[in-house]
């Protein structure tokens, strides 16, 4: 059921749903995680929300940022080869990697996340289609 829509569906409206979800997830993470560091810096009141507040921003635009650059990728490249198996996965966490990792503008750990998010991404791939 899944392989249908995948042909039927345009990419973007995937990217879009992913881009909603993850960063949706992202965003709970950072609500989670924000209090914590917060104590962690010793900030309490209106200092303390706007730290929580920054982190959920933060991490929803982050994580969605990837899911986007994610699903784009995956779906472009799986229209490419016409076909739907693990190297979509592949590739397309190799450029997610990479996107994540490409602020820090050190090739090594370009490199480093692409490999990571690739093989990561190419399991579960492989396991779903199995």
């Amino acid at each position: 059921m899944e392989a249908d829509q995948d042909d039927v569906v345009p990419c973007s409206s995937l990217a879009v749903e992913s881009i909603i979800r993850v960063g949706t997830a992202g965003a709970i993470w950072g609500l989670c995680i924000g209090p914590y560091d917060s104590r962690q810096l010793g900030l309490s009141g209106i200092a303390q929300a706007s730290f929580v507040a920054n982190s959920v921003g933060k991490f929803g635009i982050r994580c969605g940022l990837v899911a986007g650059v994610f699903s784009v990728t995956r779906c472009g490249v799986q229209k490419y080869r016409r076909q739907n198996d693990w190297v979509n996965g592949l590739i397309a966490g190799a450029v997610a990697g990479a996107a994540v990792a490409a602020r820090t503008r050190s090739w090594t750990q370009v490199l480093g996340m692409a490999g990571l998010v690739s093989v990561i991404c190419a399991a579960a791939d492989y396991s779903r289609t199995s």
